[in-house]
């Protein structure tokens, strides 16, 4: 085993066992918390994204950020709003994959504190009411949780033993496609439990998953853009052998929009 690769686990060990305290073992006030550090810590993080602005300005784009989290939990407290700001989000990842395709070259300041306001914001709304959404709402994060790890876990090993061909050469080398089948198929037995657990029914629960899991590896790309338009490797050196927040929860931030709003179509949450 690699160094790299002990440091990567260690590392994952940990922040999986705080979570879990976290999660689990404390009010939901205590979850909601946590999300808000973490999406402010990387919108922090973002922001050495906007072609290294003076420390003021990053710090007024944590502000703005923090502002419209705030924005957000009001408009969301309708469920017609929730739909609005979800469907909203997932069209933004759309944007983002187009993006990633056809014009990877054209990215400019505002655009990237644009794209961290789309990707930050509607992630963090869905995570907070994915956990307030009824009795379960714990175990519903977990499973986003979950699903996202898996997918990530078996994109890095398949892509490493199978990659060939590559995804986005132009934004991230490294990942294949074979890495996003991979993923993708990693996700899938995740789904199944999850539909056992919950109770819900595996044909439309599983495409919802993979939608998910599709729209993670944009959120992963999405960063992968910014930070090569920045000239860095990671978002930050946080978390030993990881990276940096961003690093950590760029998979999240397009996969949580849309797994909750296929939750809500399906009616599986309120």
């Amino acid at each position: 085993m690699s160094d790299s690769l002990r440091k990567r686990i260690i590392t994952a060990a940990v922040l999986i066992a705080l979570l879990l305290v976290v999660l689990l073992a404390l009010p939901a006030r205590a979850t909601l918390i946590l999300l808000t550090l973490t999406v402010l810590a990387g919108a922090w993080e973002w922001s050495g994204f906007l072609a290294r602005p003076a420390l003021v300005m990053r710090a007024a784009y944590v502000a703005l950020v923090a502002l419209l989290l705030r924005l957000a939990w009001a408009l969301t407290a309708s469920r017609t709003g929730l739909e609005w700001l979800l469907a909203g989000a997932v069209l933004w990842w759309v944007a983002a994959l187009g993006w990633i395709v056809l014009a990877p070259h054209r990215v400019r300041g505002w655009s990237a504190a644009l794209a961290g306001v789309c990707a930050l914001v509607p992630a963090w709304t869905a995570l907070a009411r994915m956990r307030l959404g009824g009795g379960r709402g714990a175990e519903w994060v977990l499973f986003m949780l979950i699903l996202v790890w898996f997918a990530d876990i078996g994109a890095y090993f398949v892509g490493r033993r199978f990659g060939r061909r590559r995804l986005a050469p132009q934004v991230s080398p490294g990942k294949t496609w074979e890495g996003a089948l991979g993923g993708l198929a990693a996700s899938v037995p995740v789904a199944a439990a999850g539909s056992f657990w919950f109770r819900v029914p595996l044909g439309a629960f599983l495409g919802v998953c993979l939608a998910a899991v599709a729209f993670s590896i944009v959120g992963d790309l999405t960063e992968s853009l910014l930070k090569r338009f920045a000239g860095i490797k990671d978002s930050g050196t946080l978390f030993p052998g990881h990276g940096g927040i961003m690093d950590r929860i760029d998979s999240l931030t397009g996969a949580a929009p849309v797994l909750l709003l296929g939750l809500t179509f399906l009616g599986v949450l309120p």
